[in-house]
């Protein structure tokens, strides 16, 4: 598993003050309120930030980091992803998972033929959408709903029912 988590992307500055623009990619927008660092990663390794304030606007977070006091500064920022410390994370509701913890896990059916692993998991409002990829490149998308998902053994593998019409 790893030790830090994306929560999300630094996309413009805000104000000539050093505030910085961030897509969060949480369920919850609000837990940006109970962060008091974070972590930026760049090209050349990983640099924390202090948080001095959050604010939100139009469903995106609005964060002052310490020692970025200049547009100049925040606009060095744009465009890098946030993370946090695994122990910084917000605990789960039991059947739910960190989508870091799911990318790469082999994925079967529930009679036993290997499908691929998990390439990528995407929200479309309603449900989570599941894309594995088996060795040829070939990509099945599933829906992330009770009747398809059986079995998630995070460190090992997922076991899916295919309904018909999936594949």
């Amino acid at each position: 598993m790893q030790k830090r988590l994306e929560i999300g992307q630094i996309v413009n500055t805000f104000g000539i003050k050093g505030e910085v623009k961030v897509k969060p990619f949480t369920d919850d927008i609000n837990r940006f309120d109970e962060l008091k660092k974070v972590y930026v990663k760049t090209k050349t390794g990983i640099k924390q930030y202090k948080i001095e304030n959050v604010k939100y606007h139009k469903n995106m977070v609005l964060l002052k980091l310490e020692g970025i006091n200049r547009i100049e500064d925040a606009e060095l920022l744009r465009n890098l992803f946030l993370e946090i410390d695994r122990e910084d994370a917000i605990p789960l509701e039991e059947g739910t998972y960190f989508i870091a913890d799911l990318i790469g896990l082999e994925v079967y059916t529930d009679e036993g033929k290997l499908l691929g692993k998990v390439e990528d998991i995407y929200n479309t409002g309603s449900n989570d959408i599941y894309v594995v990829k088996d060795e040829l490149g070939k990509q099945i998308l599933l829906p992330g709903i009770k009747d398809v998902i059986k079995e998630v053994k995070l460190d090992e593998k997922i076991i899916v029912h295919l309904l018909q019409g999936l594949v």
